[in-house]
């Protein structure tokens, strides 16, 4: 199923012009079910009764056909929901936002996101994002397939780290292609709770969004759901109740590295979407309550550093690799942990 999860929190209107907000390929596993409930398995911000009032204005289709909201979907419909106005990201505007750039040339950019910053327009962020600054310092950016100026990938907001940014058409193609094909090198850093029992290994299993809680993507192992995502990793350093991994990305698929690990039992540190901001591992003794909290307030999001990427230049076909320092409050949570782990022993059971 192919999607544009972006959305919008306003009323859905209907007018003379309508513009595509939302595509959604029904999977070919996909039961009979009405419209209204798959759409809000899937648009994030809204609520049943807007969807039906959307279809009661014949502002949602299948096929290019106005359908009421009792309509029930089947395999390989093509569903999108119109609206009267464009969406946000094609009215968007420039700002003036500092950008950590690590490289730039004719061709691309390559940018170190701030943990907090959120990538591009939606889900109620409609300025201050990576995007809106990327307008304001550079012209005619060109648009990917999902109509955002520049963008190769994305990174989670409360994810900090490296990013390439497409200057050219060229590049935004030779680039992409290169994320699909899965010849790019991404390398993150995370901290999870838990003692992991290997040193390394892959995680696989096919993603898509959590039947029942929308914000949250899932693991499914029925290959007719989610798209494929392949996960490597590798132990850096155990902390007994929590341990540092290096974790390498063969697909992008989103929250990837969160969800796959909390599918392994290892949610991410401080992780609040998928239950990593509660004391997954540990002692019930309060001074280590007392001491967990303190990391997370020292570390108030997920543990996870987009640290290193690769990519093959457009033009010169040269193979560049960038790596970027991990954020001190990464680090500090780290030194907390590492400082901990030397005067306390993990139970056995945990």
């Amino acid at each position: 199923m192919q999607n544009n999860i972006d959305t919008e929190q306003d009323d859905f209107d209907d007018d003379d012009v309508l513009f595509e907000h939302h595509r959604f390929e029904v999977s070919k596993g996909q039961q009979a079910l009405r419209i209204d409930k798959f759409l809000m398995n899937l648009i994030e911000n809204t609520t049943r009764n807007k969807i039906q009032k959307a279809a009661d204005s014949g502002n949602i289709f299948v096929n290019d056909v106005p359908v009421k909201s009792n309509y029930k979907v089947k395999p390989n419909d093509i569903v999108t929901v119109r609206l009267e106005h464009p969406p946000y990201e094609h009215l968007l505007k420039g700002e003036n936002i500092p950008l950590d750039i690590v490289y730039e040339d004719d061709q691309l950019i390559v940018v170190n996101k701030p943990a907090g910053m959120v990538v591009h327009p939606g889900h109620g962020n409609y300025s201050g994002t990576l995007v809106n600054a990327l307008a304001y310092h550079f012209d005619n950016l060109p648009m990917n397939s999902s109509e955002r100026p520049g963008l190769v990938h994305r990174i989670d907001k409360d994810t900090s780290g490296l990013l390439v940014v497409a200057k050219t058409e060229l590049a935004m193609d030779y680039l992409s292609r290169q994320f699909a094909e899965k010849t790019s090198e991404r390398e993150y850093v995370a901290l999870v709770w838990g003692n992991i029992d290997n040193e390394e290994g892959t995680i696989e299993g096919n993603i898509d969004r959590h039947p029942v809680n929308r914000m949250q993507m899932a693991v499914f192992t029925d290959e007719d759901k989610g798209k494929p995502a392949i996960t490597h990793y590798k132990v850096l350093e155990r902390f007994g109740y929590v341990t540092l991994v290096s974790c390498k990305l063969e697909t992008g698929r989103t929250h990837q590295i969160r969800v796959h690990m909390k599918h392994i039992g290892h949610t991410l540190f401080n992780d609040e979407r998928y239950g990593g901001d509660a004391i997954l591992k540990g002692t019930t003794f309060t001074k280590y309550k007392q001491f967990v909290e303190n990391c997370f307030k020292i570390l108030p999001r997920q543990a996870l550093h987009a640290k290193t990427l690769g990519f093959e230049h457009p033009v010169t076909k040269e193979f560049m690799r960038f790596d970027s320092e991990i954020p001190n409050d990464i680090v500090e949570c780290i030194e907390k942990w590492r400082t901990y782990s030397k005067s306390h022993t993990p139970d056995e059971e945990n």
